[in-house]
């Protein structure tokens, strides 16, 4: 698998997964999940970060080790998401065109907003951003932004934080079938076993946050979602045999004489 790499825009890395910044009991333990998951890419929601404070998450980041995705968390409208993101762009820790847009639509379910997000990611790939659109589970919606320019699109599993997986594979499949740019799900997944069945369907990489954060041992999840998600990944390449309602012999007893 060394050869088999995920492509964004311009970007290649080696790892298909992303890993969040929030919800860690303390910036050490999200420093050290880090370290272990393998991932290459950590999200930053830029509205959260106190760039006055002595110490923030920043510091805890090893930035000549890791990519950092400025998100757009927070952001209720395609003005906020896109004002939040040029001044990201303009600050020396970031300085980078590869970004995560949000805009929510919903409090409660944190769903996104489909027309804003529309809106807001024609404006930035326009502005020469690398934009990574979160978005609902929506073929149709993510044919639009492929054809806007966004160079990947990010459908959720399930609600952001809740943990319940995927919960229509079916939709993942579709999108995976309608657009040619990579499909990272983004939202959802609980445990390992969700990350190695959303790998298995095709997906090219997922990101995960709350899953890893909120469990009971950080650390350990973090790798437990590393070895998910290239264990997930490596069985999608190879091929799962076909699901039969009758068993079938093992070994093969036509031609044998007794």
């Amino acid at each position: 698998m060394d050869g088999d790499m995920l492509k964004i825009g311009k970007y290649t890395f080696k790892s298909r997964l992303i890993i969040g910044t929030g919800k860690y009991p303390d910036f050490a333990t999200m420093k050290e999940s880090a370290e272990v998951s393998g991932a290459e890419i950590i999200t930053v929601a830029v509205r959260r970060i106190d760039f006055n404070a002595k110490e923030n998450l920043l510091s805890y980041i090893n930035q000549d080790k890791f990519t950092l995705l400025p998100n757009t968390a927070g952001c209720y409208t395609a003005e906020d998401a896109v004002n939040t993101l040029r001044l990201a762009r303009e600050i020396d820790v970031f300085k980078t065109d590869l970004v995560k847009l949000e805009v929510i639509g919903d409090s409660k379910t944190l769903y996104p907003d489909n027309e804003e997000l529309i809106k807001a990611a024609r404006i930035l790939v326009k502005e020469g951003f690398t934009v990574m659109p979160y978005m609902m589970d929506d073929p149709v919606l993510a044919k639009k932004l492929e054809d806007i320019g966004c160079p990947v699109v990010m459908p959720l599993a399930s609600p952001i934080g809740s943990g319940l997986g995927i919960r229509n594979p079916y939709n993942i499949k579709i999108i995976k079938e309608t657009v040619s740019v990579p499909v990272i799900v983004d939202a959802g997944v609980g445990t390992a076993s969700d990350a190695c069945k959303t790998m298995e369907l095709g997906a090219d990489g997922i990101l995960i946050n709350t899953a890893i954060a909120g469990a009971g041992n950080p650390v350990g999840m973090a790798v437990a979602m590393k070895n998910a998600v290239e264990a997930g990944r490596l069985a999608y390449l190879s091929g799962r045999i076909p699901m039969k309602l009758y068993a079938q012999a093992s070994t093969q007893m036509e031609g044998i004489v007794f």
